[in-house]
């Protein structure tokens, strides 16, 4: 088997994801393989979408840990009025950016940004959220109790949580009321509606 030759690194490979709804419907983007990137599965994104319906068009959106784009790029498909895409990993926000751009006059911004330092900074606050962290990381106590407490949130705010079946759900704030709950395979994932204090 021949060697790499040295200094010279081997891109990773590539998969991608398809917009399931909305104006770009069928568009396929690439995407980085990357330790622990995990892209919602079609199946799940059909029902977080369904429950949505009538809740993205003209909203502002915030995808926490963007990874493959999957749930912004579908917001945006579906007149999203903005999203906003938070990646730490600086070659996987790169290929955000590159698919960004591929989509004509979108209203997105990705910002490569670790999620909790990035909640740190003064807050506009979003009507949905999605947060699809990566797994066995326990990222979720601290990112929802800053989301909360640092203005992040419109009144009504959606929140979409996706997380590993079988991990304990950590305290959310108490003024977020579950709204649609179900379960994928090992994928347990929950709709979460913020209410005024």
């Amino acid at each position: 088997m021949a060697k790499a030759k040295p200094g010279k690194k081997t891109p990773p490979a590539t998969g991608q994801i398809r917009i399931i709804g909305g104006q770009w419907r069928g568009r396929k983007l690439p995407v980085l393989h990357s330790e622990g990137l995990r892209p919602t599965t079609d199946r799940i994104k059909e029902t977080l979408f369904n429950w949505l319906m009538f809740d993205i068009r003209d909203r502002r959106c915030l995808d926490l840990f963007a990874g493959s784009g999957s749930l912004g790029f579908e917001a945006l498909s579906r007149h999203a009025t903005e999203v906003v895409l938070v990646e730490k990993d600086a070659t996987v926000a790169a290929q955000l950016k590159r698919n960004l751009a591929t989509l004509p006059a979108a209203p997105g911004t990705v910002v490569q940004a670790d999620a909790e330092q990035y909640l740190q900074q003064a807050a506009q606050p979003f009507d949905l959220v999605f947060l699809d962290p990566p797994f066995h990381k326990e990222l979720l106590p601290t990112v929802c109790a800053l989301l909360e407490a640092n203005g992040w949130l419109s009144d009504g705010a959606l929140i979409y949580i996706e997380r590993e079946q079988g991990l304990a759900l950590p305290a959310l704030p108490a003024n977020w009321r579950l709204y649609k709950d179900k379960h994928a395979g090992q994928v347990s994932y929950q709709l979460y509606q913020r209410e005024q204090m």
